[in-house]
């Protein structure tokens, strides 16, 4: 594992009890971030925050309420003094089924949670960095973002959303030392899969040219570059981790 210099930042990971987020709150602390991991799940978050140690502190937070993510990025900065660095990674798959047959309140959630949920942590979170003259955001999308999946158009929708915020915030933040980039993922075997029908996982792989899924240390090690100090000049770009899927 390449040694990246996280020393003296302080990150927020939200969806960080699981999956991705995990092996990116391993990763930062790996090279010696402090984390402060943020998810709904209370249990399991306070659990993986215990098992990370090294002073691993948690939030419980519903990024559907811009009230509530602004409560705990407030109890984040009390604990660690500052946000240097924010991946927002917190999302959901939602229901499989074509754009005819969707159901009209699926489709408002899975946009509230996976768009309007990174747009509310970033708004909470880049007045701190902008004060400081310093910070890092890494938005986690998907390839489903940039190709659009078929039976997933909100999935879809809703990650092109998270690829045009980045592009637009990087754009302000440009002269102002903060980087905001994102990542597209494939699908990584993680407990997303739960959510979604063995079909449509099954047409996601025939997609990967690699021929397999993503791994978890795969995207913590490109993250983990991303909202280091060596990324200082690009910002409002999208960093591929599709295998050879994305196009363009």
């Amino acid at each position: 594992m390449n040694q990246i210099d996280l020393k003296g930042r302080t990150a927020v990971v939200t969806g960080g009890a699981q999956g991705i987020g995990r092996a990116v709150a391993e990763r930062l602390i790996a090279s010696g971030a402090r984390v402060a991991l943020w998810d709904q799940d209370a249990e399991l978050v306070e659990r993986t925050a215990a098992e990370l140690g090294m002073g691993t502190t948690f939030q419980v937070v519903d990024q559907t309420d811009f009230g509530l993510v602004e409560v705990a990025a407030s109890a984040t900065e009390a604990a660690h003094g500052r946000i240097d660095i924010l991946v927002a990674n917190a999302g959901i798959a939602g229901a499989n089924a074509t754009v005819a047959d969707y159901p009209i309140d699926e489709w408002r959630r899975i946009i509230d949670i996976n768009l309007n949920g990174v747009f509310h942590c970033c708004k909470a979170i880049v007045p701190g960095m902008i004060a400081s003259g310093y910070g890092r955001i890494v938005n986690v999308a998907s390839i489903a973002g940039k190709e659009g999946n078929p039976n997933a158009a909100a999935y879809s929708a809703s990650k092109a959303g998270v690829i045009a915020l980045t592009k637009s915030l990087g754009k302000e933040t440009a002269g102002k030392n903060v980087a905001v980039n994102c990542v597209t993922p494939a699908a990584a075997r993680t407990r997303i899969f739960d959510q979604m029908a063995q079909s449509h996982i099954d047409y996601m792989l025939s997609r990967i040219p690699r021929g397999r899924f993503l791994e978890l240390n795969e995207a913590s090690a490109m993250i983990a570059w991303l909202v280091s100090e060596e990324n200082s000049f690009t910002t409002g770009a999208v960093f591929d981790l599709s295998g050879g899927r994305a196009t363009y």
